[in-house]
């Protein structure tokens, strides 16, 4: 086999997992962070993220010498770039991607290289991404070379393969599909998507299917999107059903009888750094042909507003009915802040921009049950992190948004019950 050390770049829900399984197959893995703390908690063996069954992996490949950390890329064979891909803060109707984090790694780990080494890009990225990370490259070392414009691209002295390979997998079962889950290889020549196979095939059980970059990368933009048009679907469905007096949950289950619909569940918009982000690289790209797709963004990011608005209606009908009170005296419960179920990832969470919108807009209490972190983000500080117990019982508006576990079956006796995600 000829990667003896693989270095990951991004130690975050994917850069981390990803560097554990290489490690857990005896491979020397380097991983780098800018983030000190992430740094300092992996050489220990810990980890700073919430993954089932990660942690052990994390542990036994720090202990057994596999793995570790640092802020500085050093010599490996191969170099993953999982590092994030945000807009650009501006106030264009249309986010314009940011890929200065991906520029930075490529220069980071320019140093580094050596003839022979092989460079995958796995953080989700608008078409053509790779190949400007390959110009990145090229500019930085002018000494080696990389695969050229789409008409010199050949294996005839390239120094460096590089390639796409997103990642395709569920928070809180990232270990497992990281093993089974096929994956999409899109080098930018033959021998750069040979070469990733073999990299992957350390410990991917899931078959590794070859297409060119653009392909790949549009790939996972395009799973995303079908995802983020389906929850569309589900989102402008509930919200018709409540300005028709009619209960979407019972309505979803009796179309989703026919042997061939397969309607999802409504919640209270589209959070992650997938799904909610992803389709914007498309529209971006091509604004007058990705029309359903930009609606359906509009959709889901108009939700929470929506349900910003059932808070501030129940609000009303409280006081109305409660005329000695005023605002002042009314507590908001909101119960689940991360993006999806069971897990502590606030990424683009609509739940906790709801939270957070209500905390700013109501001069009352406004509380929070997450189960699934110790503390608030230093931006929600108006919002008090409580226990289950302690909302359900103080609480006069109940908005449910995130269907944890730890909520299936509770019983709230109120009449101002907003339940947004669950039947």
């Amino acid at each position: 086999m000829s990667f003896n050390t693989i270095s990951v770049v991004g130690l975050g829900y994917i850069g981390l997992p990803t560097a554990a399984m290489f490690a857990s197959r005896k491979i020397k893995v380097i991983g780098v962070d800018v983030n000190q703390h992430a740094v300092d908690t992996i050489n220990r063996g810990e980890i700073h993220i919430v993954e089932p069954d990660l942690d052990m992996i994390v542990h036994a490949a720090v202990t057994e010498g596999y793995l570790k950390a640092t802020t500085v890329p050093e010599p490996a064979d191969a170099f993953l770039i999982a590092v994030p891909t945000p807009f650009k803060n501006n106030d264009s109707e249309i986010p314009e991607p940011d890929l200065s984090y991906i520029k930075k790694a490529s220069e980071a780990i320019a140093p580094a290289l050596k003839k022979g080494d092989l460079v995958i890009l796995e953080s989700t990225s608008p078409v053509g991404a790779t190949e400007q990370m390959a110009v990145w490259l090229a500019a930085a070392r002018p000494d080696l070379t990389f695969p050229g414009p789409e008409s010199s691209y050949t294996d005839t002295n390239i120094d460096v393969n590089i390639a796409h390979c997103p990642e395709r997998v569920l928070p809180g079962h990232v270990v497992r599909e990281l093993v089974e889950n096929d994956r999409v290889i899109g080098g930018i020549t033959a021998k750069c998507s040979a070469r990733s196979v073999e990299l992957y095939k350390t410990f991917v059980q899931g078959e590794c299917v070859i297409t060119n970059a653009r392909t790949a990368e549009m790939a996972k933009l395009t799973e995303n999107s079908c995802r983020d048009v389906q929850i569309a679907f589900a989102n402008e469905l509930s919200i018709i059903c409540d300005k028709l007096d009619i209960d979407v949950w019972e309505l979803i289950s009796l179309a989703n009888r026919h042997p061939r619909i397969n309607i999802l569940q409504p919640g209270p918009g589209v959070g992650g750094h997938c799904i909610a982000v992803d389709p914007w690289f498309i529209v971006s790209k091509t604004p007058e042909q990705a029309q359903i797709i930009h609606t359906a963004r509009k959709v889901n990011d108009a939700k929470p507003q929506w349900v910003i608005n059932k808070v501030k209606l129940a609000i009303a009908d409280f006081l109305q009915a409660n005329p000695t009170k005023t605002t002042k005296d009314v507590t908001v419960a909101c119960y689940g802040l991360a993006f999806k179920p069971d897990i502590d990832d606030l990424r683009e969470s609509p739940a906790l921009n709801i939270a957070k919108q209500i905390a700013g807009l109501h001069s009352g209490k406004v509380l929070a049950v997450e189960p699934n972190i110790e503390k608030l983000p230093s931006d929600a500080s108006k919002v008090e992190l409580k226990s289950l117990e302690d909302i359900v019982n103080t609480a006069d508006i109940h908005l449910i948004l995130v269907n944890h576990k730890e909520f299936y079956g509770l019983k709230i006796k109120s009449e101002y019950l907003i339940n947004i995600c669950c039947n």
